[in-house]
């Protein structure tokens, strides 16, 4: 069976919103690692916010084995909205969100990468469909979050194992959960 592995940078103040503007940090060895998780994957999983941020950055580039890997990998994208998608090798999915996910961990293949923690990584979690949590904690205050862009909402509750936790030379430190088991629903 397929795990889904959840891959989402954080500030220090619980803020996940748009951290392509955030300071840069000196990451090479981080980078690197994003790399070594994205190519242990052979999906990435999406909500449709997540979706259209990163198909403004990685669509149509090349040159570099994150950004090939990107546009090569299959993307699934969770929208009620959309009918197709432009990025190549992209399967939306807009009905029940949770037997189309269960089918996809069900199927076969390598693990399947989810960027962003919205509503999807919400229900994922509450289904006990999302396996691993991986929080990329960078060293700075962002100061404010828009309401919706912190980490966790109001009403989450979920509970983890510790698994890993390595601090890279530019002070961010990947703290590595694994969801406690619950009851899956299909």
């Amino acid at each position: 069976m397929r795990r889904i592995i959840n891959s989402t940078f954080v500030s220090i103040d619980g803020v996940i919103k748009d951290p392509q503007d955030w300071p840069s940090l000196d990451a090479t060895d981080d980078t690197a690692a994003q790399t070594d998780v994205l190519s242990g994957c052979d999906g990435v999983l999406l909500g449709r916010h997540t979706y259209d941020s990163f198909a403004s950055v990685w669509q149509g580039r090349s040159g570099d084995p994150y950004t090939d890997k990107m546009n090569s990998v299959s993307k699934y994208v969770v929208s009620t909205t959309m009918d197709k998608a432009d990025w190549e090798n992209t399967t939306v999915i807009g009905g029940d969100v949770v037997a189309e996910v269960a089918r996809l961990k069900d199927g076969p293949g390598g693990d399947i990468l989810q960027y962003g923690f919205g509503r999807l990584s919400h229900t994922l979690m509450e289904h006990g469909l999302l396996d691993e949590l991986r929080l990329w904690v960078h060293p700075f205050f962002v100061g404010k979050s828009g309401g919706d862009g912190l980490l966790f909402q109001e009403g989450t509750r979920a509970m983890f194992d510790v698994i890993e936790t390595k601090t890279y030379a530019s002070g961010v430190v990947l703290l590595s959960y694994r969801l406690k088991a619950q009851r899956r629903v299909s």
